[in-house]
């Protein structure tokens, strides 16, 4: 599982995963850039098991750390922790915040891009561009996965599928967008949406295999 820039909870200045699992993995790494609304540690009337770490692998396979969040009017509750990569090691105890500042953190979380490389940027710019735009839908066409690649040469790979193919269950495509550390990001980020939305996207893609 390609690792990007983890997010790690620190309680009270402690950080809890280094205690419980410190060889795991974050499981709210930065792959993609949604608000905090829709982050997996956003809080809920309604109670959500969150998966907070793995083992580099599906957490049902190999074990993770899972807790429970749940907003309780002024309070946001952590709850209910489990930790099925080691059941010997003891799980804090409930965790109370305050709602706002919970919020407020959340919110800050999601807008530092501080950590952010070329080819992250990129990728960031060009996922959001894709959804404002609406291009794709122009063309009967869905993007399934905007994917970036940090080995060499990196690179922001799009894929996406007409739901109205001919024919039914047909193979989508995919766009390889290359990124290098000499240009600046946004500069690259305008070039490769103007790449994509010059024609139909699926005469410039590549088909994927069946």
């Amino acid at each position: 599982m390609e690792q990007s820039a983890e997010v790690r909870p620190f309680i009270d200045g402690r950080d809890v995963l280094g205690e419980i699992h410190p060889e795991g993995v974050s499981s709210c790494a930065r792959r993609e850039w949604p608000g905090a609304e829709e982050w997996e540690l956003t809080a809920l009337c309604e109670p959500r098991q969150v998966e907070l770490s793995n083992n580099d692998c599906y957490s049902g396979c190999c074990g993770g750390v899972f807790v429970t969040v749940q907003r309780q009017g002024d309070r946001v509750v952590w709850s209910s922790w489990l930790n099925t990569n080691d059941a010997r090691v003891p799980v804090p105890a409930d965790v109370h915040f305050d709602a706002t500042q919970y919020d407020a953190e959340l919110a800050r979380a999601c807008a530092d891009i501080s950590w952010e490389e070329p080819v992250d940027t990129v990728a960031r710019l060009v996922t959001r561009e894709l959804a404002d735009s609406g291009w794709f839908e122009r063309w009967d066409c869905v993007v399934d996965l905007v994917q970036l690649r940090r080995e060499v040469p990196e690179g922001v790979e799009v894929y996406f599928s007409s739901p109205r193919a001919a024919r039914p269950r047909s193979p989508g495509f995919f766009i390889d967008l290359p990124v290098t550390r000499h240009e600046p990001a946004g500069e690259q980020a305008r070039r490769l949406i103007g790449l994509i939305m010059a024609d139909d996207p699926r005469r410039t893609a590549e088909p994927m295999e069946e």
